[in-house]
């Protein structure tokens, strides 16, 4: 949910609500994630979570690279702005690093690869657990191998960016309950599921499966907490068909289908380039409330979202969920 969408105020108010909280550090410098630990500690006394991008390497094509960013000509002039520096960064990933060891939370997970053991051990020396996000059995394996303390497993039908340690497209993605199944044959390590759950009888669902724990992200998408833009709300509350597209960033991920993720369907594995090249057009769409130029990030069940509060919702999630155990455990007791 980085971007926008995380806030202190929704990672304050699950954690009040008796769920974990996450924050999103993604696009945030280190002085705004500061600020982001202070607010959700002044908000909430409960434990929380912080989620880091994984610094990666330049595997960009330069040619298919140079090719996307001349295709974008004609929507930086429909827009009014230029493109933005086809950069390669980091996201600040070390000052992030310095800032959760100075005020650990409970939690940090880790996303877009795997870390080194290294970097597990400077966050668990502190106090904090380490997660790391994983696509597939050989993932999962490789972030026990260097010390991860759960794994947060994220099947095919998530929202925003595939949480794979690569993005070269020959990757398979995995459904949620299948790589649940997979992983769980290849490690003991305790499973977040997420993707593509909205309601309880969806948390039940990962439990049963062999979850520790459940993650829910485009379900909070609505909540007046999130920091979604008007634009995007309307979107998530109208129907709608979600795709994989590296048109928006460079890297694989899940947003409802609009003109600019139609048009611009072949963009080649170029992250974070092609995120810094579009952040101008989008963020001018979204001045402009225009939902056809910018990402809309949403899981595939996005049709089952509500409109109410983060605290209503994580007590509605938690009544369907014992409701739904009890009624599949009703219906087999019944079973001949």
């Amino acid at each position: 949910m980085a971007g926008g969408p995380s806030t202190a105020r929704l990672s304050a108010a699950v954690c009040e609500a008796g769920g974990l909280g996450f924050l999103a550090a993604g696009y945030r410098s280190a002085a705004q994630l500061a600020d982001d630990l202070n607010e959700v500690r002044a908000l909430t006394s409960a434990p929380f979570g912080v989620n880091l991008f994984v610094a990666g390497v330049d595997a960009a094509d330069s040619a298919a690279l140079a090719a996307y960013l001349a295709e974008l000509g004609a929507e930086a002039e429909r827009r009014g702005v230029a493109l933005g520096d086809a950069r390669l960064d980091d996201d600040g990933w070390e000052e992030k690093l310095a800032v959760l060891e100075a005020d650990p939370p409970a939690v940090v997970s880790f996303t877009f690869g795997c870390p080194a053991a290294e970097t597990l051990r400077r966050v668990t020396a502190v106090g904090s657990e380490a997660w790391v996000t994983v696509t597939g059995a050989a993932e999962a394996e490789q972030a026990a191998l260097v010390g991860a303390d759960a794994l947060v497993v994220q099947g095919s039908e998530a929202g925003g960016h595939r949480g794979a340690f690569t993005d070269t497209g020959n990757e398979e993605p995995i459904g949620l309950l299948a790589l649940i199944a997979l992983v769980g044959a290849t490690t003991d390590l305790p499973v977040v599921a997420c993707g593509g759950i909205m309601d309880g009888a969806a948390v039940a669902a990962v439990l049963v499966a062999g979850a520790a724990a459940a993650a829910l992200g485009t379900a909070f998408m609505r909540t007046p907490e999130a920091g979604t833009v008007a634009a995007q709300r309307e979107a998530l509350a109208n129907p709608g068909r979600t795709a994989l597209t590296r048109a928006f960033s460079g890297r694989s991920a899940r947003g409802i289908l609009n003109r600019f993720q139609a048009e611009h369907a072949g963009a080649p594995s170029a992250y974070p380039q092609i995120h810094h090249a579009t952040s101008p057009l989008r963020a001018a769409a979204r001045a402009a409330g225009d939902a056809d130029g910018f990402n809309l990030w949403a899981g595939q069940a996005f049709a089952l979202g509500r409109e109410c509060g983060a605290r209503e919702l994580v007590a509605a999630l938690e009544a369907e969920l014992r409701e739904a155990l009890r009624g599949a455990a009703e219906r087999y007791a019944g079973a001949p």
